[in-house]
């Protein structure tokens, strides 16, 4: 296998899950991708920022302890960023408050966009800076891919520049059928919407591929999303078919949702 250089920009989160599980997880897409992009053999290196307190610590720490490059990992003055989940009697979880802590108003230097700029692939996480990064390493001709479900101000969003665009439609396949046409007709050159338990589907104005999900006994399916994408873009990157890329973000995903958070780790009392 060949080793590819990959670089995850953006959030990061404590993910504080409330009765009946009563625990805290190192979270965030930026960080999920990050982390299964080096589980998975890759270089992958993180960009953001945390707060200078035990969460920001924990969160290095568990980056580190997965392989993940944390030279540009910031600290901020102020806390790490974290997210309050309810849990249902049905097992629904619902996200009552978030607070984006130090992530809010980071922004790389010149130095920091200058590594970005030898990745051979960058995945933009949640990032409030209206597009800027997007737009100055689409400019740079390097490959970028976002997903445009994880933020939710328009300012932020914006699909010009990248290489792969990822979205989620939940389990309704009219939905994704809409999404998929959409984002292409809106110069997207390969759009990945994810359909819940119903698997998911790409395109690329050529090609059309959908695939079903895996069965599996689910635990919890915080990050499966985010596995995915460190699953695809690994086999997107080292150029296998869109059929196999969409198999290896499924198998990938499936494989997250047999354990507790978006990455194996030790939960914490919450």
């Amino acid at each position: 296998m060949t080793r590819l250089k990959f670089a995850a920009v953006g959030d990061n989160c404590i993910d504080r899950f409330g009765p009946p599980l009563s625990q805290s997880l190192v979270g965030g897409n930026a960080v999920n991708v990050a982390v299964q992009l080096a589980r998975l053999g890759h270089r992958a290196l993180y960009f953001g920022a945390v707060g200078e307190d035990t969460d920001g610590r924990r969160t290095s720490t568990a980056l580190a302890a997965n392989g993940v490059d944390v030279t540009y990992l910031r600290k901020r003055p102020g806390i790490t960023a974290y997210t309050d989940i309810e849990i249902t009697p049905s097992g629904e979880r619902i996200f009552v408050h978030e607070d984006f802590g130090a992530c809010a108003g980071y922004r790389l230097d010149d130095a920091e966009t200058a590594v970005l700029k030898t990745m051979d692939h960058v995945h933009i996480g949640w990032l409030d800076d209206g597009g800027a990064l997007r737009r100055t390493l689409a400019a740079a001709g390097v490959s970028i891919s976002q997903d445009i479900s994880v933020n939710a101000d328009p300012a932020d969003l914006g699909i010009a520049g990248l290489s792969v665009v990822f979205a989620s439609a939940g389990d309704d396949h009219g939905k994704a059928e809409t999404m998929l046409r959409k984002l292409l007709d809106d110069g997207a050159p390969l759009a990945v919407v994810t359909r819940g338990s119903n698997g998911s589907i790409a395109g690329d104005g050529l090609e059309r591929v959908e695939i079903g999900s895996l069965t599996v006994p689910v635990v919890d399916t915080t990050g499966a999303g985010d596995s995915f994408i460190a699953g695809f873009l690994a086999a997107r990157i080292a150029k296998r078919p869109l059929l196999d890329c969409l198999i290896a973000g499924r198998d990938h995903a499936a494989l997250t949702c047999t354990h507790i958070g978006g990455f194996p780790q030790e939960p914490q009392p919450f």
